[in-house]
């Protein structure tokens, strides 16, 4: 959703990249991440083993609070600086953030959008990308619930049908953005 938004003409900050970034070889979130998790989630080039981390840090809501308490300000802060920075050139910024809801960040946008789908969609597409059955359940167990997503959305995106009613919804709501 945030692809066709930047079609239209807005500038997105994705925080998953931000976390990859966050997480490159010898940086100091990655030796937090190491100490925590196991140093043997650094392979011997120094990066990052994502499979692993995840399997350990999705086990217990007390690892995920951990990667969490890591993770999350750093993402937070270096999101807000690109943030700054996409302000000064665009009318429309997207703040591309999964997790939005559940790390209190809600507070950094002026509209929330919410893409929704049944969460046995949700499922359905996740583990025909290859991600394992388990891990889905296991990641979204530990994020917000689709009602409390759907709580705080200012404009919700259903995704449930095909991509042209998608492509309509999205460019409804650009409409209503960059009017803003």
């Amino acid at each position: 959703m945030a692809g066709l938004l930047a079609d239209h003409g807005a500038i997105v900050v994705d925080a998953d990249t931000i976390a990859r970034r966050i997480v490159e070889p010898g940086s100091p979130v990655l030796a937090r991440l190491a100490d925590e998790f196991g140093a043997d989630i650094v392979d011997d080039d120094g990066t990052l083993k994502r499979a692993l981390l995840a399997e350990r840090a999705f086990a217990s809501d007390r690892a995920t609070r951990h990667l969490n308490e890591i993770t999350h300000p750093a993402i937070r802060e270096q999101a807000e600086v690109e943030l700054a920075e996409a302000e000064a050139h665009a009318s429309v910024v997207v703040y591309e953030m999964p997790l939005l809801v559940e790390t209190g960040q809600v507070s950094l946008v002026d509209a929330v959008v919410v893409v929704d789908v049944h969460p046995d969609t949700q499922m359905e597409r996740a583990v025909a990308r290859g991600v394992a059955a388990d891990d889905v359940r296991a990641r979204m167990a530990q994020q917000a619930s689709r009602e409390q997503r759907l709580a705080a959305a200012d404009h919700v995106i259903d995704n449930s049908g095909d991509l042209a009613s998608t492509v309509e919804q999205v460019g409804r709501i650009w409409r209503i953005l960059e009017s803003q």
